[in-house]
């Protein structure tokens, strides 16, 4: 006798509908809507406890559709509410097996992303539902390919693996990474330092663009610690000479931790501009009229008018016609002073200076080589972290803006893209001070001048709003604080789905990616940085020879030379 079940009535109608190979059967679609994602109830070989909210599921409609979700919350429910008050004997095996998927069962609830209708290899946004009891399935390698791309192809970079899919490689689309201005949040000990390496050396090893990273705690260029206290190659050790080079402010640090420098960055007083120091207004205190007095003194002063104001001896008598009309207050002028006494404590800052650092860095990113600026001991003041990131990205940012715009109408000309990586990054971008930050003009420009951000921060939430609806991609691990998970969301269609999958990652190496760069939110157990394993997956050699360092040298002098 023909027992006509719902899944066999739907099977007559629409005809019977091959099971996919190498994927595990879950359950059946039981209710739902397309807003808030649909409920799936558990077939009783289903064991609940071997899913996780994040994990990767495919439901195949009854007409075709495939439809790539994510498991975002997990029940245990039953037929009988009484259960719950007088829950049966389950210590008699026969007992337990009879309530076990009969009158006691597992549901989980999933979000649709994308669809993939029959006969198509493009995924497509969701904007339907399948129907009732539709059966839902572990994905597999081959449907993870399809939505992320394989590694293998120009341009992706294996980043993780999704969870409970061991062996399986998420794929990032790295030039729609760098497109627009991306981020890397988590709140403190979650291993953004390791994720963001790891994000650069796919730039990097794929040619995708060229980076400049601000190196606040010196664990970007050489050699450094992870927290088992091994030691972790850095950049500069995993690229050949000529790619990667190595700056810093504090030449002694960098040579006591061994760090292979190839130029030291000095200031002079007399390159220092206002909107410099205007960048440092909320550390210093500085308040709107000081922040003007700041334009008048350099007209007044002119080239010198830092290095003058700090000099104890000069009696500044410039001003004395201005400090009598009243139109700068003395008050004023003597506050100015005692909060630029500040850069006497930087060493990286002297009176003059020979050498223009820009143009030392613009001439190592014009060629192509990424740049990793170390601030040794000066990484633990974030007035000395704020200044010279202000100061060179606000002058490399003109340089790329006069090149791009020359480059108008000439394919080719343009200059390569340039991603400039900062941390602490709420500091630049707060919303009191990213209207007038090189760095909030640059998240807003998205990409118009071929610059982008990548933003590496604990506390996104003190990150101006505006900025971040530019963020294009959030690669976001564990936050437990709520205003920093509104912000990473904010912008996100569908993010109310997303914050239970977000809660719920582990406190390391685990993330949530979302945005430009994936075709739909994923969670990935993330590749390891600094194995064995991973040095060889990357054809890194264990030294790297001298005349490697010598060709390197070379190159930048622009000479050929036989090795």
């Amino acid at each position: 006798m023909d027992e006509r079940t719902p899944e066999r009535e739907l099977e007559a109608f629409f005809g019977p509908r091959p099971e996919p190979m190498e994927a595990r059967r879950l359950g059946v679609v039981v209710g739902g809507s397309l807003s808030k994602g649909l409920v799936v109830k558990l077939d009783p070989q289903t064991v609940i406890e071997g899913l996780a909210v994040g994990r990767y599921v495919v439901i195949h409609g009854w007409t075709g559709r495939r439809f790539f979700s994510l498991i975002n919350d997990v029940a245990l429910d039953a037929i009988n509410p009484s259960i719950e008050k007088t829950p049966p004997d389950v210590s008699d095996p026969f007992i337990a097996r009879v309530h076990r998927g009969v009158s006691t069962f597992g549901r989980i609830h999933v979000t649709p992303m994308l669809v993939l209708e029959e006969g198509s290899t493009e995924p497509r946004p969701v904007k339907t539902v399948p129907e009732h009891f539709s059966p839902v399935f572990t994905a597999t390698e081959e449907d993870v390919a399809l939505i992320f791309g394989k590694e293998e192809e120009p341009g992706y970079f294996y980043i993780g693996e999704p969870l409970e899919m061991t062996g399986v490689h998420v794929a990032l689309d790295l030039h729609r990474f760098v497109e627009r201005s991306a981020g890397v949040f988590g709140k403190t000990g979650t291993g953004k330092t390791f994720l963001t390496r790891l994000l650069l050396t796919g730039i990097i090893r794929q040619n995708i663009a060229v980076t400049l990273i601000f190196d606040m705690h010196n664990e970007y260029g050489w050699k450094s610690q992870d927290e088992a206290r091994r030691e972790v190659k850095g950049l500069r050790q995993l690229f050949p000479a000529g790619e990667v080079a190595v700056f810093t402010l504090d030449e002694e640090s960098s040579r006591r931790r061994g760090s292979k420098i190839d130029g030291v960055v000095r200031i002079g007083y007399d390159q220092i501009e206002p909107e410099d120091v205007d960048s440092l207004s909320g550390l210093l205190a500085l308040s709107d009229v000081q922040v003007g007095a700041l334009y008048f003194l350099r007209r007044k002063l002119g080239h010198g008018w830092v290095a003058r104001l700090l000099d104890e001896e000069d009696r500044l008598e410039d001003l004395d016609e201005a400090l009598e009309r009243g139109t700068l207050h003395g008050g004023t002028l003597g506050a100015i002073q005692r909060k630029l006494g500040m850069f006497r404590r930087f060493g990286f800052l002297q009176p003059h200076v020979d050498e223009d650092p820009v143009q030392r860095i613009l001439e190592y990113l014009d060629r192509g080589i990424h740049v990793v600026l170390e601030f040794g001991r000066y990484g633990n003041s974030l007035e000395a972290y704020i200044l010279v990131a202000n100061y060179l990205t606000r002058r490399i940012h003109d340089h790329y803006v006069k090149r791009t715009e020359a480059a108008t109408g000439r394919r080719g000309e343009e200059p390569r893209p340039l991603v400039i990586v900062i941390e602490e990054a709420h500091k630049f971008l707060d919303p009191a001070v990213a209207r007038h930050t090189i760095f909030g003009t640059i998240a807003r420009e998205m990409r118009k001048y071929n610059v982008t951000l990548l933003i590496v921060d604990q506390r996104p939430s003190g990150i101006d709003p505006e900025v971040m609806s530019q963020i294009g991609t959030r690669v976001t691990c564990l936050l437990d604080d709520e205003a920093d998970i509104r912000a990473v969301f904010s912008g996100i269609a569908g993010s109310q789905a997303l914050r239970e999958v977000l809660a719920r990652l582990d406190t390391r190496q685990q993330a949530l990616i979302l945005g430009h760069a994936v075709p739909m939110p994923v969670v990935v157990r993330t590749r390891t940085y600094g194995t064995p394993e991973f040095y060889a997956e990357i054809g890194v050699r264990e030294e790297e020879p001298e005349e490697t360092l010598a060709r390197g040298r070379e190159l930048l002098r622009g000479e050929e030379v036989e090795i």
